[in-house]
């Protein structure tokens, strides 16, 4: 069969995956606004569209939690064409939803494939990818989860004017039912075009399939040639950590909670942690409450320049996070959410009033701006320069991290840890969020903030710069002794091994089915 070498076409289809989560992310602002909705399920804000928003990130939670079983079983590759068909069942299950009770099924299912893919992509990509842009075409998945978010939103903008428009007591149920039936063909197309791509060569090296993995190798990094030095460096480096993790003889779940390899795990799943506690996704899944509280007229086209600029930013991140670096990424980026959460919460709780509920279309918030368009307009900035300043950091940064930083042998198991916290918080922010918008209204927005504030101290801490170093040298950097703040080294080993090899210093040669040193 044909197969795609293309490091950066594998990494960029893969992302796909991702774009699943995007369209989970925007799957329900877009909707809420519309008069099918509100009429059909009887849903006006509260706990119970908390409990529909937040039964697909519950199911993610739960897929994420089994993505690992699937993935050292059965290949990162399948693991991801599997997501895409569990995605396509729930997207069924929602698409034709008669009732309240469907569409949680539905969202939940879809969620439990998200959860596989939005832990397994990142790992794959990390394990394909070379050292030298491995956080760039890692950072795709992000970009692809704002893709996700933008076109399902637009999907839904468009379908929102079915029957004359949003307002309509009277629109049709279609106004819900096309933006998710779409949903379902990205995943179709993900999990057809899967099979045009190779396993993972690490993956393939812990089945003892070294023949496979130092081909998979010679095709991704030495255009074929098994003798290049840089494909006999990385195929030596995999051995060896293959050999020292298997010579430990820990199961992954117990090494997880060895005393070298814990705090990489409590860092991971901090940093998915805080990604969320940002107050990110809280306003991709509620920006309609936000820009109602801002006293926004024209909802849905002011929310969706805010899922542009998401696009948009992500695009530098991409180009230079193998640049900038993960540590400032996330340590500034902290800081910066932080100050314009506080800016927005300050000028609602200066300008804003008790909502008077005149109009029933905003009983769903109780706190909002009215007829001070300036204030308006410097919220809707300031929650634009958020969501640019979340796209260009901690948004590809936090899944770039967090598939990096672990051994191969635990390294799905480790990431599907970390993401289940990702998962976790977003379901308790779906849940909580609508009712927090009527019990502490523009408090919201400090509690957000002192959330950035309490990530950028940990990122100060104990977040370590990973940028330039192998899969296999993370190892090293966790376990330098020097504080984080200091940084390791520049430079890495598999360099001057590539050096060596292609000088003749150190030799590697065929034998069978095994590479071996000689000197």
């Amino acid at each position: 069969m044909y197969q795609i070498y293309n490091i950066y076409a594998i990494c960029a289809l893969a992302a796909t995956g991702g774009g699943l989560f995007g369209f989970d992310i925007s799957s329900m602002s877009g909707v809420l606004a519309t008069s099918a909705y509100t009429n059909y399920f009887h849903v006006h804000g509260g706990y119970r569209q908390g409990f529909i928003t937040g039964s697909m990130p519950g199911g993610s939670l739960f897929g994420t939690l089994a993505s690992s079983f699937i993935a050292d079983r059965m290949s990162r590759r399948t693991a991801i064409q599997i997501a895409a068909l569990i995605w396509m069942l729930g997207s069924i299950f929602q698409t034709v939803a008669n009732g309240i009770t469907l569409l949680i099924v539905g969202r939940a299912v879809a969620g439990f494939g998200a959860g596989i893919a939005s832990t397994i992509v990142p790992v794959y990509q990390a394990e394909i990818a070379p050292k030298e842009i491995r956080g760039r075409v890692v950072s795709l998945q992000q970009f692809a989860i704002t893709i996700g978010i933008l076109v399902q939103y637009f999907i839904q903008y468009g379908s929102s004017f079915v029957d004359g428009g949003p307002e309509n007591p009277r629109q049709s149920t279609m106004a819900f039912r096309i933006p998710w039936g779409v949903q379902i063909f990205p995943a179709l197309a993900l999990a057809f075009l899967m099979f045009f791509v190779p396993y993972s060569p690490r993956w393939l090296a812990g089945q003892d399939r070294w023949d496979e993995s130092i081909r998979v190798l010679a095709n991704l990094h030495g255009n074929g040639d098994v003798n290049h030095p840089k494909v006999l460096a990385q195929y030596r480096e995999i051995e060896e950590a293959m050999t020292f993790e298997r010579e430990a003889g820990d199961s992954a779940f117990k090494a997880l909670t060895q005393p070298r390899m814990l705090n990489r795990v409590f860092l991971a799943l901090c940093v998915q942690m805080w990604s969320q506690l940002s107050g990110i996704n809280a306003c991709m899944y509620y920006i309609v409450y936000m820009m109602q509280s801002a006293g926004v007229s024209n909802l849905l086209l002011i929310s969706s320049i805010q899922y542009i600029l998401n696009v948009v930013c992500t695009l530098p991140a991409i180009l230079f996070i193998d640049t900038w670096g993960r540590r400032p990424s996330l340590l500034y980026g902290a800081l910066s959410m932080m100050s314009l959460l506080f800016i927005i919460a300050a000028l609602q709780a200066t300008y804003g009033i008790e909502n008077p509920h005149t109009n029933p279309s905003l009983d769903a918030i109780s706190w909002l701006v009215m007829d001070k368009p300036a204030i308006s307009r410097a919220i809707v900035v300031c929650s634009y320069l958020f969501v640019s300043t979340f796209a260009v950091t901690w948004g590809p940064t936090s899944w770039t991290y967090a598939s990096e930083i672990f051994p191969t042998g635990i390294r799905a198991k480790a990431v599907s840890v970390a993401t289940a916290s990702n998962w976790f918080w977003n379901t308790v922010l779906a849940f909580v969020v609508p009712t927090l918008f009527k019990e502490i209204n523009w408090k919201l927005y400090v509690l957000f903030g002192m959330f950035n504030f309490f990530a950028a101290v940990q990122v100060f801490l104990s977040v370590r710069e990973t940028k330039g170093k192998t899969l296999e040298e993370m190892d090293e950097v966790f376990e330098s002794g020097k504080p984080a703040w200091r940084g390791v080294s520049s430079g890495s080993r598999l360099d001057k091994l590539q050096r060596e090899i292609a000088e003749g210093v150190v030799k590697v040669g065929f034998r069978g089915q095994r590479y071996e040193e000689l000197r």
